[in-house]
C-alpha cells in the first residue's frame, strides 16, 4: 500500500509540474481566451441554428433511429461549431506561427469532438443510465489518451489491487469488466430483441414456439456475453467455483418460487397448452393472454385490468381455455315461459332469435330444450355457438335475451311471475276481523 502511495504521489507531483510549466508559458493565456471566444460565439450561433434545424428534422417520418441521432446532432449544434471554428483557428495559427502555440487548441479540438461523437452514438442505447454510463467511460479514456497519460494512469490501478488467495482484482480489472459487461450485455440485448423480432414474424412456427425461441435466444445471449466479457479481462471462472456453489444453495432456497415459475413456463411453452391469445379462466379472471413471460402471463381482462398470474398457478391450478383446440365455444341461456304458451312454437322463436344476434356461429344451428315443469313456468334452455369467446361472454348472453324478449313480445309469449299462494287455516283473532285493535 505505501508502494502505490508513492506511486500516486510521484505521478500528481510530476503531472502538476507539467502542469505548471504549460500555463506559464504566454500562449497558454492566448489560447485559453481564444477557446473562450470561440466557444461563446459557438452557443450564440448554435442558439440561432437550432430551431431552424429542428423544424426540418420533424419531417423525418418512419425513421426512428435516424430521427434520435438528427435530434442528439441538433442538441449540440453549439458544439459541432466550436468544433468547426477551433478547426479554423488552429489552421490559421499554423500557417502564420509555430505549431508549438497551438497545443491546448488542438487537445480541446480532439475532446470537443471525441466527446460530440461518443454523446450522439450513445443516443443508440435506448437505456439513459447506461448511455451516460457508457458514453462517459469512453469519453474518459479517450481524453487520457489524447492527453498521453494513459498508460500512467493504467498502471497506478492496476496495482490498486486486491489479492483474494490467487485471484488478484484490480480497479483496472474492475473498471475493464464494468465496460466490458455492459456493452456486450447491451449489444447481446439488441440482438436477442432482433432475432425475437424475427422469431415473432415467422408464421410457419406457433405461438408458444416464438416466445420460447425468443427467450432462450435472449437468456443465452446475455449469458454468453457475460461469460466472453468476463474472460476478456483476465477472469479466471474456475476460481468462482466454490464460490458459486455456496451462493447457488443460497439463492436455490431464497429464489425457489421464481425458479419454479420460470420452469413452469419452459412447461406450457413446450406443451402448448396456452399461448398468446388465448382466452383463458382462472378462479374469477376470465380474459385473453398477451404475453409470456418468463415469471408470469399477462391477461387482460374485458374491463381493462392486466392480470400477471404467475406461470406456477397455471401448471398446479384448474385453468378453462376456451380456445385451446378451437376457438368454438358453446353458451347456455335458461328462461321459462307461461303454461298457456305453446312449447313447439317457444322452440322455433328461440331458435330464430338466437340466429339474428351477429356473433352467433351461422354453421352450427342453435338448439332449444325443454327442461322442466317448473312451478310458474315451462323451464327451457337455449343453446348456441360463438367462434370469438375473447370478444366477452356476458354481452352476446345479453344481446341473445333482448332477441328473445323481442320475438316473445310480438307473438304474445308471457313470461310468468312466481305464483305464491298464502293459505290461512283458521279463523283470524277476535277485534282484528272486527276491524278493531286488541289493547
Amino acid at each position: 500500500m505505501d508502494g502505490y502511495l508513492n506511486q500516486l504521489i510521484e505521478f500528481l507531483t510530476d503531472t502538476s509540474a507539467r502542469a505548471l510549466d504549460y500555463i506559464s508559458e504566454p500562449w497558454f493565456i492566448y489560447q485559453v481566451v481564444i477557446a473562450l471566444a470561440l466557444f461563446a460565439l459557438a452557443r450564440f450561433l448554435g442558439n440561432r441554428l437550432e430551431p431552424k434545424l429542428e423544424s426540418r428534422a420533424r419531417a423525418i417520418k418512419g425513421h426512428p433511429g435516424l430521427l434520435r441521432l438528427v435530434a442528439a446532432t441538433l442538441r449540440r449544434s453549439d458544439w459541432v461549431i466550436f468544433i468547426v471554428l477551433l478547426f479554423i483557428a488552429i489552421a490559421v495559427l499554423r500557417s502564420v506561427t509555430w505549431p508549438s502555440r497551438s497545443w491546448l487548441l488542438g487537445i480541446l479540438l480532439w475532446l470537443a469532438g471525441t466527446w460530440v461523437v461518443v454523446a450522439i452514438l450513445s443516443r443508440i442505447i435506448r437505456n439513459r443510465l447506461v448511455a451516460r454510463s457508457v458514453a462517459w467511460l469512453v469519453w474518459i479514456y479517450a481524453a487520457l489518451v489524447i492527453v498521453g497519460i494513459d498508460e500512467r494512469v493504467a498502471l497506478l490501478l492496476d496495482n490498486l489491487a486486491l489479492p483474494l488467495n490467487e485471484v488478484r482484482i484490480s480497479a483496472l480489472t474492475v473498471l475493464k469488466a464494468a465496460f466490458l459487461l455492459t456493452l456486450s450485455v447491451w449489444i447481446a440485448t439488441t440482438i436477442g430483441n432482433f432475432v425475437d423480432e424475427r422469431v415473432q414474424r415467422s408464421s410457419e412456427l406457433t405461438p408458444s414456439i416464438r416466445v420460447l425461441i425468443g427467450k432462450f435466444a435472449k437468456f443465452g445471449l446475455v449469458l454468453l456475453a457475460g461469460i466472453v466479457a468476463l474472460t476478456a479481462v483476465g477472469v479466471d471462472l474456475t476460481a468462482f467455483t466454490v464460490f458459486s456453489g455456496a451462493v447457488g444453495v443460497g439463492l436455490g432456497f431464497g429464489l425457489q418460487k421464481v425458479v419454479s415459475n420460470f420452469v413452469s413456463g419452459v412447461i406450457i411453452l413446450l406443451d402448448k397448452s396456452i399461448k398468446p391469445g388465448d382466452t383463458i379462466s382462472l378462479g374469477d379472471t376470465f380474459g385473453w393472454i398477451r404475453e409470456l413471460r418468463a415469471r408470469f402471463v399477462s391477461v387482460v381482462t374485458r374491463d381493462g385490468r392486466e392480470y400477471l398470474i404467475p406461470n406456477e398457478d397455471l401448471i398446479t391450478q384448474q385453468v378453462i381455455n376456451w380456445s385451446f383446440s378451437d376457438e368454438l365455444v358453446r353458451l347456455d341461456v335458461p328462461f321459462g315461459v307461461s303454461y298457456d304458451c305453446d312449447p313447439h312454437k317457444v322452440t322455433e322463436l328461440a331458435i330464430n332469435a338466437a340466429v339474428s344476434v351477429a356473433r352467433v356461429d351461422a354453421d352450427r344451428r342453435p338448439v332449444c330444450w325443454i327442461t322442466a315443469f317448473g312451478d310458474s313456468s315451462l323451464d327451457f334452455v337455449l343453446r348456441f355457438w360463438i367462434r370469438d369467446p375473447q370478444q366477452g361472454l356476458t354481452n352476446v348472453r345479453g344481446k341473445v335475451l333482448l332477441a328473445l324478449w323481442d320475438a316473445f313480445k310480438e307473438n304474445g309469449v308471457e313470461i310468468p311471475y312466481p305464483h305464491r299462494e298464502i293459505i290461512m287455516k283458521g279463523g283470524a283473532p277476535r277485534g282484528v276481523a272486527d276491524g278493531i285493535p286488541k289493547d
